[in-house]
């Protein structure tokens, strides 16, 4: 079975001298990671590079990932496929009383803010870095710098095609109403 390359054992580090440990996994990506026209695709080879800073009861995650990303020009059809990272930082939380405010504070429960837990000693990072992706990379992606065959594509000469100065034929009859002689 494949190991999961975002679940990261903190147990030993949360025990140990306080000092942080920085470990890489590569492994298939066990589900789709990032937006609809470019993502790592699932069981496409991820790296992800963690630094494990531990935080008392809890553990601070700072992270990149490095994948090749699948995807389409949403200009040119082409395929895309660029290696690209990201990188998040994520505290997780060892106990319910980890992280503690004021009983005011406590009323506004829908905040969002919610620290995702240690479970069994693991860390996952799969969500983090499924959200980061989504608010990094572009939901219109695009050949990079340019598409490559922009130079043989030729540019729209408008609707009356005064280039080659024939009429566009959605507009041909209305060639009637047109002044052609200067005359009313």
């Amino acid at each position: 079975m494949a190991t999961n390359p975002f679940v990261f054992d903190v147990a030993a580090v949360m025990r140990g001298d306080g000092l942080p440990e920085t470990v890489t996994k590569t492994g298939p990506a066990p589900s789709r990671i990032g937006p609809e026209m470019i993502a790592v695709p699932e069981g496409a080879e991820v790296t992800v590079e963690a630094t494990l800073t531990p935080l008392g009861s809890g553990v601070l995650v700072d992270a990149t990932m490095t994948a090749q990303l699948q995807g389409q020009c949403v200009r040119c059809l082409r395929e895309l496929t660029p290696t690209e990272s990201i990188t998040i930082s994520q505290v997780y939380s060892g106990s319910d009383d980890f992280i503690t405010g004021d009983a005011e504070e406590d009323v506004d429960s829908g905040s969002g803010d919610d620290v995702p837990t240690i479970e069994e000693g693991n860390v996952n990072l799969e969500q983090a870095f499924v959200d980061e992706a989504g608010l990094t990379w572009p939901f219109n992606p695009q050949c990079e710098p340019a598409c490559p065959d922009d130079a043989d594509v030729p540019a729209p000469h408008g609707v009356s095609g005064e280039k080659n100065n024939l009429v566009d034929p959605r507009w041909a009859g209305l060639e009637k109403f047109l002044n052609t002689d200067g005359q009313n």
